[in-house]
């Protein structure tokens, strides 16, 4: 006789296996509601323009993989170019995608999709196509707004990229390789990403398949929701590798409406240059933890200067938000209008401090605000640790446009020096806490440091200050 435990816990295993699937496939998304909703709201963007014959190909827009280090790519598609020897003039051509913004014609891009061009024709889901006029194009954020003469148009409906977490399903619409209406999917990988290229966008970053002609289309939430517009790909082979990058939607919205009331985009500049806090700055400073930005320089006559910030001066808080990384305080400052005064919350010979600042306009050619990662005639000269310093004389100060103070590196000898990063040519400005205006003042400051205690180090460089963690031996 078959034992009665037998059948008892073969039922129960199949009961669990028969429970679990459906249980695993309702945890897998399903689609296809939310592409027939949606898909109409996506556009696919022709551009051409005219280019001449001798320039081999170096007027396009965009850049091989070739000529970009970083690997940070727009995806643009450039239609084939054909020969090699053309005529003197001829047409080129690209596609990417776009969004309809409004139902009385307003479509969103990005900047790169449209820039040069003389003609822009978008084809709607329905096959109709329409000759679309630039509204305007902001470059720092890369978007661009067009106008086609049409009404009643479906309009997609915009999410809060605020809300967006990491590990959520997202979903792209677009036209990869001229591909019209493909759909990919995949999940938020980050929030908050910033490029080398971009200071001002904090990115969202996915696994969502996204190639060239994907360019300006938008991403979209379970909900249906447009939560960013798609811009970059980190790329070694011009194609997919797993890491898109999108603007999120609450900025687009922010400089769209920009664009629509005034054709351009006006942003708050605060005049400084800034750098990561890494682990031994944050030591040096005082810091229980890597965070905020550290001001390595300063534009002369800015509104922090005339704040009264300083260099060595690590913004905490800026209008009441925390600022966690460098990377994060340039999207916050160029959301403020220009005109309007905030608080900043800075950490300054290990205390903290709270200074109102005014912010200005952005200039047009402005700088980053991140910071870039090198004599002769000397009166004197001294090797302290680790390296051969000596007074700057009038004549180099005047050929490196160098302002008064500081002292210059004639050679890195050893260490702590060589460890530190510093390089020969480097001016120091300050060491220890302490403002370096002569050799005298550098000794002094150098003397009965604590061994091992890391203590910052402000040098000037050609491409600019920076603040460095020199530790005594």
């Amino acid at each position: 006789m078959q034992p009665t435990w037998i059948p008892k816990a073969l039922t129960v295993a199949l009961g669990l296996v028969m429970v679990a699937a459906p249980l695993q496939a309702r945890e897998l998304p399903d689609f296809t509601d939310l592409i027939e909703k949606n898909a109409p709201v996506v556009v696919n963007i022709t551009t051409s323009r005219n280019v001449g014959g001798s320039a081999s190909g170096k007027n396009a827009p965009q850049q091989t993989p070739e000529d970009m280090p970083d690997f940070f790519r727009r995806f643009f598609e450039q239609m084939p170019e054909g020969q090699q020897q053309r005529p003197p003039q001829q047409r080129r051509h690209g596609t990417g995608s776009g969004m309809i913004y409004s139902s009385d014609g307003y479509i969103v891009t990005n900047h790169h999709v449209v820039d040069g061009a003389d003609e822009i024709i978008v084809k709607l889901s329905d096959k109709r196509e329409f000759v679309a006029e630039k509204v305007g194009s902001d470059p720092r954020s890369d978007l661009a707004l067009l106008k086609i003469d049409a009404d009643d148009l479906p309009t997609a409906t915009l999410g809060n990229s605020e809300e967006l977490k990491v590990g959520q399903w997202v979903l792209a619409i677009g036209s990869p390789f001229g591909f019209e209406h493909s759909v990919t999917a995949g999940i938020v990988s980050a929030k908050g990403r910033s490029l080398p290229s971009e200071n001002y966008i904090p990115f969202i970053q996915t696994d969502v398949a996204i190639n060239p002609g994907n360019s300006g289309g938008p991403l979209f939430d379970m909900d249906g929701r447009v939560v960013g517009i798609n811009a970059q790909i980190y790329t070694r082979t011009g194609g997919f590798m797993g890491l898109s990058f999108a603007i999120p939607i609450d900025m687009v919205s922010e400089v769209i409406a920009q664009i629509k009331k005034d054709g351009r985009v006006v942003r708050g500049w605060l005049g400084v240059y800034i750098q990561e806090v890494t682990r031994d700055l944050a030591e040096s400073f005082g810091l229980d933890r890597p965070k905020g930005a550290i001001i390595a320089e300063l534009t002369e006559d800015g509104p922090a200067d005339e704040a009264g910030l300083e260099a060595g001066d690590i913004v905490l808080e800026f209008d009441g938000k925390e600022v966690e990384s460098s990377s994060a305080l340039p999207p916050m400052v160029g959301q403020v209008k220009p005109g309007e005064t905030v608080e900043v919350e800075i950490l300054r010979g290990g205390e903290r401090k709270t200074v109102k600042v005014t912010l200005g306009q952005l200039p047009d050619d402005g700088a980053p605000m991140a910071v870039p990662s090198g004599g002769e005639g000397p009166s004197e000269e001294e090797e302290i640790l680790g390296m051969r310093l000596e007074e700057i004389s009038e004549e180099v100060r005047k050929k490196r446009n160098l302002g008064e103070g500081g002292i210059q590196v004639k050679e890195v000898t050893g260490d702590p020096a060589r460890s530190a990063g510093i390089q020969k040519g480097d001016v120091i400005q300050m060491f220890a806490g302490e403002k370096i205006e002569s050799l005298e003042d550098f000794k002094e400051a150098a003397e009965d440091l604590e061994s091992g205690q890391p203590q910052p180090i402000l040098v000037q460089r050609q491409q600019g200050s920076r603040w460095l963690a020199l530790t005594p031996e």
